[in-house]
């Protein structure tokens, strides 16, 4: 049996989340960019933008999530939103995805936070179907609505 740990992510994690990062993104369908992908996650090391979980399998980096905390002004409280979720393919079904969710909410509520949020593809019913086994609910009262900043 495998030894799979899950533990918030520290600088000298960097060069492993880079990787993974990497794999997200081009999962999303955008170029490789490991550079590009070292600063932006340097970035947000360096000015505590966003808190990072790591799975390690046999120390072996397998998946990762990342969250931003934010606020709410209806509720007067904290919030998170769950921004990325990942894991290597090679290592998936085993539970790992659930495991760095549960980390997320662990991490909501010891900071008091009132939810964590998360968006998905409506086509991803792979995580969908994730989400809702572990307790998360669709939201059916809201719409989301984005505006691109011309660049």
């Amino acid at each position: 049996m495998s030894a799979l740990i899950i533990r918030q992510a520290v600088l000298s994690d960097l060069e492993a989340l880079v990787l993974l990062f990497d794999d997200y993104r081009k999962f999303y369908g955008r170029a490789s960019d490991i550079h590009a992908a070292k600063e932006f996650l340097l970035a947000r090391f360096n000015h505590c933008e966003s808190v990072l979980f790591i799975a390690y399998e046999d120390n072996i980096p397998i998946g990762f999530t990342q969250l931003y905390p934010g606020f709410s002004s209806v509720s007067l409280a904290r919030i998170f939103v769950l921004n990325a979720l990942f894991v290597s393919e090679h290592a998936r079904r085993k539970g790992v995805a659930s495991k760095l969710m549960s980390a997320a909410v662990e991490l909501a509520q010891t900071s008091g936070a009132v939810r964590v949020s998360l968006s998905t593809a409506t086509t991803n019913e792979t995580a969908q179907a994730l989400y809702q086994s572990v307790g998360w609910k669709r939201d059916e009262q809201f719409f989301v609505y984005h505006y691109a900043i011309p660049a």
